[in-house]
């Protein structure tokens, strides 16, 4: 079982207790994502995606070979069980938005479509989730929008963010150009801002970006709040 000694003065799982904390979408990122939350101690974590690992998906996701053609979800509780003794509960299946979320909720899926449907839907002035974090990343670039789904002034500046799916660079294989050190970067600044977030909910004096948008090549950073 996970022993959270080392992080308990910047996150501790006892204060955190039972809120719950959905995952939308294991591949680059959520793979990553779902374990770094499970390695804090967050207990009631869900996890939901619908497809399998393949050769591919060894390069960029937390994967290992003897998760070749199990199903994401599967292969993400695996990791969670093998690596923090925690149980990460499943759901194989697309959010449409007609799903019951909980209190946090990572939306990390593959198209702007997709997490413009979750959010109209799912998660738009639904009041139980006070906290929506949503990555976008490209082979050197990433953005993490971070807000209260339910808050007037986050709705709308977020909703300006929204584009049209648009092609992406390929890679040789013809697949989607994803780099693993990318979505490590941008899985350690989704889980900081849960991080963050909590400990203004616990009182500390601290303002939270809401987003954040990264580039590794050159290295930037440019930050704002809505």
């Amino acid at each position: 079982m996970i022993t959270p000694l080392r992080h308990l003065s910047v996150f501790s799982p006892d204060e955190f207790g039972d809120r719950r904390v959905d995952v939308i979408g294991l591949g680059a990122t959520g793979s990553r994502i779902t374990l770094e939350l499970a390695r804090l101690g967050i207990r009631n974590l869900h996890g939901w995606d619908y497809d399998t690992v393949s050769e591919v998906n060894l390069a960029n996701q937390a994967f290992a070979v003897e998760d070749i053609g199990r199903l994401k979800a599967e292969a993400t509780a695996r990791l969670v069980k093998a690596n923090t003794g925690l149980d990460l509960q499943t759901h194989v299946e697309r959010v449409d938005g007609t799903q019951v979320l909980g209190e946090i909720v990572f939306v990390l899926p593959d198209t702007m479509a997709s997490r413009r449907e979750i959010f109209e839907r799912g998660l738009r002035m639904k009041l139980r989730t006070k906290l929506m974090i949503e990555t976008r990343m490209g082979a050197d670039s990433l953005r993490v929008y971070t807000f209260n789904p339910s808050r007037p002034a986050h709705i709308r500046a977020y909703q300006d963010t929204f584009h049209d799916d648009v092609p992406q660079v390929t890679s040789v294989c013809g697949g989607k150009t994803s780099v693993g050190a990318t979505a490590e970067t941008i899985s350690g600044i989704a889980v900081w801002q849960l991080i963050r977030w909590f400990s203004i909910v616990q009182g500390a004096d601290d303002v939270l970006d809401n987003e954040i948008i990264f580039s590794l090549r050159p290295p930037m950073l440019v930050t704002r709040t809505f």
